[in-house]
């Protein structure tokens, strides 16, 4: 089971630039909603999002103030960092000094994976759906 704790927005760091279409047709989807479904993946030592990057940008323009995260060991070995793109290198060392210089990656660079059962599955898997109103987050 994994714990599902509130972050105020401005505390997160993020590494990667987002995808303003899909950005907008988000916030959109979240709207219509009128919640938020799951929750976004963040290292729970430097509070870098590792997925969930459109999600964070939607809850902003929303003008929610806190979002929720699942806080996982980045630094585990269960924990791997793969390119989107083929050719590409990505090391977590990359991402954490992008994060923590405030610069930013081309939107999605990097994968995040967890070991489960011995297979590399996308971290996503992780996020349960939560379904949190939005009254909530602001």
């Amino acid at each position: 089971m994994v714990d599902i704790v509130f972050i105020r927005i401005e505390e997160l760091r993020e590494h990667e630039e987002i995808r303003p279409d899909y950005l907008e047709e988000l916030k959109n989807e979240i709207l219509s909603d009128g919640m938020l479904k799951m929750p976004i993946a963040v290292d729970r030592s430097t509070y870098i999002i590792l997925d969930g990057h459109h999600r964070l940008h939607a809850l902003k323009r929303i003008g929610c103030k806190k979002i929720p995260v699942i806080l996982v060991d980045y630094h585990s070995p269960e924990i791997e960092v793969v390119p989107w793109r083929e050719g590409e290198k990505i090391t977590k060392e990359m991402i954490i000094d992008t994060a923590l210089t405030g610069k930013r990656m081309a939107p999605k660079t990097s994968k995040h994976m967890i070991k489960v059962k011995g297979e590399l599955k996308h971290i996503s898997i992780l996020e349960t759906v939560i379904n949190i109103p939005l009254d909530e987050l602001k």
